[in-house]
C-alpha cells in the first residue's frame, strides 16, 4: 500500500445542462474558456501548484474530450509512476453495473482507489469552477484547527445567499449550522463544494449512506458529520470565484479576463494555469485587420475586426466581418461580412458570409428562458449559418442548418434552431 499525506478527487462527470447546446456533446468542465483553456485546467492547476501530486477526475457524461485534453496529466506535470492523475469513470461491479447518482455516491464508487494511498486527507473539488487557490493553505488551516472536515465558503451578497448551501459559524470558525440553499439564509458564507476531510470521517460517512440514492455531499454527507458531532469548520476564502454554470456567468466571466486590470488574472508567474499545448503556428493579424481589448489565441488569423472578445485557437475570422463582444471557440470560421454580437459559437462552426448575430430586440427565449438568456446569441459546435441570415437575442442554433430553415431568411430573438437533435 501506498501512503499519501493528502490526495484529491475532482468530480469531473456533470453534463452543466444550464450551458445549453455548449454542453449537448462535451462535459461542462471540458468546454473552452479564455481561449485557449478549458474549465477543468483550473483546479488541475490549482492541485499542481499547491504540492498535490495525486488526483482522481470523477468522469461521466459525455467524457471523450474530457478524457483525451486530460492524457496522463503531462501538462499539469501529473504524468507520476507514483500518484499523478487517474481518470475514474463508472465501471461495472459483481452482479450490477452502476452510474454516480450523487456527488457523494462518485466518490463511494471509488473507495478502492482511495484506500490503495492510504491517504491521511481527502480533498474533494468540483471541475467547473474558475478560481486559484492554494490548497496547501486550506490544509493547514484544517490542521490547526483539529478538524474532521473543512468547508470552503466565501461571503455573497445576502440576497443570492438562498442559491448556496451557507454556513452559521461561532468566533472560533467552527460550523454551528448548515443550511442547503435555504429559503431564509441565516448568514451569506456560501460552500464552495470544496471540502477536505481526514480520510477516516470521509469512509465512514460514506459507508453509513451507501444506500442513499443519489447521495450528495451538501444533502447528506454535511448534515451526517454534523449530526455525529464531527468538528466541521469554515475556511473563509476571499479570492476570485466563479460558478460558469449559466451562459451569462459564462460569457461575464470570460469578458472579465479582457478588463484592462482583470480582476482574474491569467498572467501571473506565481500561479500559472497549464493546458494541453498542440501544435499549431502563432496567430497571424492581417495589416487591414483591427483587434481591440480581446484574447486572441495561437493559429487564428484575423483579417477583419475584432472588439472585446475571445478568440480560441485555430479561429480565423475574414475580411469585413465583425466580432464583438463574443467568444469564438477553436475551429470555427467566420466568414466575410459576418457580423457577431454578444455571441458565444462553439467549436468548429461556420458562419456564413454576411451573417448577422445578435441582432434585433431583445425578448425571451419561447422553448427554454431558463437557458438562452443575457441577451446572447449561441451556437452550438460543428454548426453552419448559412450566408446572410439574421439571427436575433436569447437564440440557440445547432447542426448543418440551410438557408430554408430561416423564414424570410431571419431566426426571430426567442427562437431555437435545433439541427442536431440535441433539444429532443
Amino acid at each position: 500500500m501506498i501512503k499519501k499525506e493528502i490526495i484529491a478527487m475532482l468530480l469531473a462527470g456533470g453534463q452543466g445542462s444550464r450551458l445549453g447546446v455548449l454542453t449537448a456533446q462535451v462535459a461542462k468542465p471540458a468546454v473552452s474558456f479564455g481561449g485557449r483553456y478549458r474549465i477543468i485546467d483550473f483546479p488541475l492547476s490549482n492541485c499542481i501548484n499547491s504540492g498535490i501530486d495525486t488526483v482522481g477526475v470523477l468522469t461521466q457524461y459525455q467524457p471523450l474530450r474530457l478524457n483525451s485534453h486530460i492524457g496522463i496529466g503531462i501538462p499539469w506535470d501529473l504524468d507520476r509512476n507514483v500518484g499523478g492523475v487517474t481518470v475514474l469513470p463508472p465501471y461495472e461491479k459483481v452482479g450490477k453495473s452502476e452510474w454516480y447518482t450523487g456527488t457523494a455516491n462518485a466518490i463511494y464508487q471509488n473507495m478502492a482507489f482511495m484506500e490503495h494511498y492510504n491517504p491521511d486527507y481527502v480533498l474533494i473539488l468540483s471541475g467547473d469552477h474558475i478560481y486559484k487557490m492554494d490548497y496547501e493553505v486550506m490544509l493547514d488551516y484544517h490542521k490547526s484547527h483539529n478538524a474532521d472536515v473543512s468547508i470552503a465558503v466565501m461571503p455573497v451578497p445576502q440576497e443570492e445567499a438562498n442559491r448556496f448551501g451557507v454556513v452559521v459559524t461561532d468566533d472560533q470558525g467552527r460550523i454551528c449550522e448548515f443550511q442547503e440553499k435555504p429559503e431564509h439564509p441565516k448568514s451569506n458564507l456560501a460552500s464552495m463544494g470544496i471540502y477536505i476531510f481526514t480520510w477516516k470521517a470521509l469512509k465512514e460517512a460514506l459507508e453509513a449512506l451507501s444506500e442513499q440514492e443519489g447521495c450528495d455531499f451538501g444533502k447528506h454527507v454535511i448534515p451526517y458529520c454534523f449530526d455525529k458531532g464531527e468538528r466541521i469548520v469554515a475556511y473563509e476564502f476571499n479570492g476570485y470565484w466563479k460558478d460558469v454554470g449559466t451562459l451569462g456567468s459564462y460569457w461575464e466571466s470570460n469578458m472579465e479576463l479582457i478588463d484592462i486590470i482583470p480582476e482574474f488574472n491569467l498572467y501571473e508567474e506565481f500561479w500559472k494555469i497549464y493546458t494541453t499545448n498542440d501544435m499549431i503556428p502563432p496567430q497571424y493579424i492581417s495589416s487591414g485587420a483591427r483587434v481591440y481589448r480581446s484574447l486572441i489565441s495561437d493559429g487564428s488569423e484575423i483579417f477583419g475586426t475584432v472588439e472585446n472578445s475571445i478568440i480560441g485557437p485555430g479561429v480565423r475570422i475574414g475580411e469585413g466581418a465583425v466580432v464583438r463582444d463574443s467568444i469564438v471557440m477553436q475551429g470555427t470560421v467566420i466568414r466575410r461580412n459576418a457580423v457577431l454580437d454578444r455571441t458565444i459559437v462553439a467549436e468548429n462552426s461556420e458562419i456564413g458570409e454576411g451573417a448577422v448575430l445578435g441582432t434585433g430586440e431583445e425578448v425571451p427565449n419561447r422553448a427554454r428562458p431558463d437557458i438562452y438568456s443575457y441577451g446572447l446569441a449561441v451556437v452550438g459546435e460543428n454548426t453552419s449559418v448559412p450566408a446572410g441570415v439574421k439571427i436575433g437575442k436569447n437564440t440557440a442554433v445547432t447542426g448543418a442548418t440551410l438557408p430554408e430553415d430561416y423564414p424570410d431568411g431571419v431566426l426571430a430573438s426567442g427562437e431555437t434552431l435545433d439541427k442536431a437533435g440535441v433539444f429532443a
